[in-house]
């Protein structure tokens, strides 16, 4: 099975720390192989829908294998390899997505007067760089005015924008 993942820079593992084989060329890269155990062990990765809730520096398309386990928010496997790492993912993207994410948040902040803190430390925040930040804190605000489903709502948003934005099948 084909899915997302992604990575600090350098191809390391966010929470682990490790450092994946990349692929050379055609060639991917070396499988990895751990006991599946959610948020403890196993490979790690996700589908285009789940992407806002893990997004780091690098974004790679990796094979899932063996015994593989859907998640409510993660996919989980005993084996995975990077097949290729999608470029699209870069610097510029990342600016228009916490521009995007920003315009959302103070449109929110419009709407609901009492979340104008959250525009205003998300302008701040993406003026220094933080653009995951923005993100999160439009999914944080949408929570504040709507309710848990807001915030799936919002997320979703976010996934679609992504997957529009890299050429991801949904």
């Amino acid at each position: 099975m084909r899915a997302l993942k992604t990575l600090r820079p350098g191809a390391v593992g966010p929470f682990s720390g490790f450092p994946w084989p990349t692929p050379a060329g055609d060639v991917p890269g070396a499988w990895v192989h751990a006991d599946p155990v959610p948020c403890a062990s196993g490979v790690h990765a996700c589908r285009a829908g789940q992407l806002p809730l893990w997004l780091q520096a690098e974004l790679w398309e990796i094979e899932l294998g063996g015994e593989i386990t859907t998640l409510d928010r993660k996919l989980l496997a005993e084996r995975g390899r990077l097949l290729r790492r999608l470029d699209a993912w870069d610097a510029g993207a990342l600016v228009d997505y916490g521009t995007a994410c920003l315009g959302r948040l103070e449109t929110l902040a419009t709407e609901h007067p009492n979340l104008g803190g959250y525009a205003e430390d998300g302008r701040e925040t993406l003026a220094h760089g933080e653009e995951l930040f923005v993100a999160l804190a439009a999914a944080r605000a949408a929570e504040l005015a709507g309710g848990a489903d807001a915030y799936d709502a919002e997320r979703a948003w976010q996934a679609a924008w992504l997957a529009e934005r890299l050429a991801l099948a949904a």
